[in-house]
């Protein structure tokens, strides 16, 4: 059986391995799934069609899988998804999805997510990303991989987030923002490669070359876009361990609907 404090209302419906920790007057709805060693903290409020995987702790407050903060969402049978290992500090509010897009909010795995951030409908979030206090995702941002969310940072609807990239503190993100960038201000500016994370993540300094030239291109030459694309596509094979890289630049830059910041 899972431990469950007596102040807390779980629904018999409601299913949760037997290793789940449930704190006091927590709140979990009859469509909840909970998956085994996850910890759900005091006052937390867990409901909706919401599916939780393995050891992820919620710390006390948060509200997880409420309904869409959309004015067009009538009560439709949606969604939220949550991965693996993930930490989900106080005050987060994650909502499900909405049929205007694919009726899913995903939350990938080991991803560290601070005190009073907001992931809205459709949004998906990656893997091992952070987003520091205060960050807030409106709908349908993606975020790729090992993304890096700056405290107090709001993100515009259908902006994408592209992997390894960093957004500073307090950014105001319109538009989309390329893999492995570091950008800020407000209005957002790119200001290098993201040199520390891709460090951190062991990076080869031939990769590193390799995105410094695509920063180059894309920033520092004067190109428009479709040149620098074409310039980081003629990259390709230069360092054959960056060819993926190029490739995930290429794809991202390919994909972007809203421009780029530059």
């Amino acid at each position: 059986m899972a431990s469950i404090h007596s102040t807390a209302l779980v629904d018999p419906a409601a299913e949760l391995d037997g290793s789940v920790t449930v704190g006091p007057y927590a709140v979990i709805g009859p469509r909840v799934r909970i998956g085994a060693g996850t910890t759900v903290g005091a006052h937390c409020v867990i409901e909706g069609r919401t599916t939780i995987g393995r050891d992820n702790r919620f710390f006390q407050f948060s509200s997880i899988g409420a309904a869409p903060q959309d004015m067009k969402y009538a009560g439709e049978d949606t969604e939220l998804l949550i991965g693996n290992r993930n930490t989900v500090r106080e005050f987060c509010t994650f909502n499900t999805g909405t049929v205007q897009d694919g009726g899913v909010t995903r939350v990938g795995s080991d991803n560290w997510v601070m005190a009073y951030v907001h992931i809205a409908h459709d949004v998906q979030l990656g893997d091992h990303c952070v987003l520091a206090n205060n960050a807030t995702l409106a709908g349908h941002v993606h975020v790729g991989d090992w993304a890096t969310i700056g405290g107090l940072s709001g993100v515009h609807q259908f902006v994408k987030i592209g992997a390894h990239a960093m957004i500073g503190f307090q950014g105001h993100v319109a538009q989309d923002v390329p893999p492995f960038m570091t950008v800020d201000g407000n209005p957002l500016t790119a200001r290098a490669v993201n040199l520390t994370g891709l460090r951190r993540r062991g990076f080869s300094a031939e990769r590193q070359a390799v995105i410094k030239q695509m920063h180059k291109l894309l920033y520092r030459s004067g190109l428009t876009l479709a040149q620098a694309q074409q310039g980081i596509e003629a990259l390709k094979g230069t360092q054959p361990e960056a060819d993926g890289d190029i490739d995930s630049m290429l794809s991202f830059l390919a994909a972007a609907e809203r421009g780029i910041v530059r």
